[in-house]
């Protein structure tokens, strides 16, 4: 009996073997049909010109490069009331 069992196992190792080997492999060009992901907002602006200087509000801000430059490089700014890390959406960074 033991014969019969180690012939099984071995039966199925050859098995499992063939099976992944023979596994079906896309064609070329077919590997991915999805769509590209959505590219996602730059939002770190290094800007020479533009400093941490207290001003916390979007009405302080003159452009949408300068709102995104304080609310990734300055503290208690004030500028993202939806937590979206877009800032200033009303006046300045609005998508269109």
């Amino acid at each position: 009996m033991n014969k019969a069992v180690g012939g099984i196992l071995i039966a199925a190792a050859i098995v499992g073997i063939f099976r992944h080997v023979t596994a079906p492999v896309p064609a070329p060009g077919k590997e991915s049909i999805a769509k590209p992901p959505r590219p996602v907002p730059q939002l770190a602006v290094e800007r020479e010109d533009f400093r941490c200087d207290g001003r916390q509000y979007c009405r302080q801000m003159t452009s949408c490069a300068e709102a995104r430059y304080f609310l990734e490089h300055c503290p208690g700014v004030k500028m993202d009331g939806e937590k979206d890390g877009i800032p200033c959406e009303d006046q300045w960074c609005g998508l269109q």
